[in-house]
């Protein structure tokens, strides 16, 4: 595993490995989107991760969608963040927060009262969401933004980057992806404007582009990253021509000189999500889905990618660079506590026995 295990500079980050620890939604900050005590220990476990992206956060009240998921508009969540950060540097690691709204995707069990539920158009997710209050539930109908209002959503993400870098994270990572708003304006049911951000690829995706320059501006290009699925149904999302959305994402990205953009696996034969990401994008590319350690080491090795990003292995094995790096085996995760509260199934997976590199040789 010689190529996973070299560092690599993108833009302000300096990761002293390519094996990245993917975003996660775990479920474990308090009904306030406050960061807990044991999400501190769960970071700074897997700190030898050559980066760690930060679960999906929202930006704002508005912008939550999921029961016990983490904010930073808050001064307390600022705070709570901070003692994470402080955890994964003083262990060597490296950390960005991955900025996430949920947009229609949500249900006001799981958000703060007076709130709103907010999307391109007034179109509902048909999906249901599960809530501590009432168990699953039906999305909420979004209220359309005005221009003024994507404005104002514009500016929180700015400020949810500069209070990232408040709370101690290296940089953000703007969510894209898995149907929250940036991909909802992106999507041909959910957006539904025939203004200048609805209609051709090239206005779906300019919300996507302005909230990146706009974080960009706020605390420099260099510590910015942009995911992104091409096809991605996730949350009810439609777009007939996968394609044309992200080369014209691409092509928008164009010239921010972002740190990274760190790209999933397509979910349509209509792309070849690695391959257009390599020819458009200028700058570092991390890859994610499905790859084990020889298929990642392949990718890295042959220049096809500047590092890969796990999620499932990160979860059962807080040792996982060790782990590539010595060939020692994989422990498998537990599917019955991703989104449990409480700490059996986040912070008690052990770190592989030193006994064991004997037992494979």
């Amino acid at each position: 595993m010689q190529a996973l295990m070299q560092p690599v500079r993108f833009g302000e980050l300096q990761l002293a490995n390519r094996v990245v620890m993917a975003p996660m939604t775990r479920s474990r900050a308090d009904a306030a989107a406050v960061p807990t005590a044991i999400m501190v220990d769960y970071y700074a476990q897997r700190a030898s991760a050559g980066l760690i992206v930060a679960e999906g956060t929202s930006p704002s009240a508005d912008g939550l969608g999921y029961c016990r998921t983490p904010a930073i508009y808050s001064q307390q969540q600022i705070d709570a963040w901070r003692q994470v950060t402080d955890a994964v540097h003083a262990a060597g690691g490296q950390i960005v927060l991955q900025l996430m709204h949920c947009g229609r995707a949500a249900s006001r069990h799981n958000k703060p009262e007076g709130s709103r539920t907010v999307a391109p158009s007034a179109v509902r997710a048909e999906i249901q969401l599960f809530t501590d209050a009432v168990g699953m539930a039906d999305t909420d109908m979004p209220d359309a933004l005005s221009r003024e209002e994507i404005h104002a959503v514009i500016a929180d993400y700015r400020q949810a980057a500069l209070n990232a870098r408040e709370a101690g994270f290296d940089g953000v990572e703007l969510h894209c992806t898995s149907g929250y708003l940036p991909m909802q304006f992106m999507s041909e049911n959910a957006n539904q404007r025939t203004d200048e951000y609805g209609g051709s690829p090239e206005n779906r995706v300019r919300f996507a582009v302005e909230v990146a320059q706009a974080m960009a501006d706020a605390i420099g290009a260099g510590r910015v990253g942009l995911r992104f699925c091409p096809g991605n149904r996730f949350n009810d999302i439609a777009d007939s021509d996968p394609a044309a959305t992200f080369e014209a994402l691409l092509h928008g990205l164009d010239g921010l000189n972002l740190a990274y953009l760190h790209i999933m696996r397509a979910h349509t034969r209509k792309v070849d999500a690695f391959a257009t990401a390599r020819a458009l994008f200028k700058g570092p590319l991390i890859v994610n889905d499905g790859f084990e350690p020889d298929t990642a080491e392949q990718m890295v090795a042959e220049g096809l990618a500047d590092a890969v990003s796990f999620g499932r292995h990160f979860i059962a094995n807080p040792d996982l660079v060790r782990r590539i790096g010595e060939g020692l085996p994989l422990a498998e995760f537990d599917r019955h506590t991703l989104y449990s509260p409480g700490p059996e199934g986040y912070i008690d997976y052990p770190e592989a026995d030193p006994r064991s590199q004997e037992e494979i040789s």
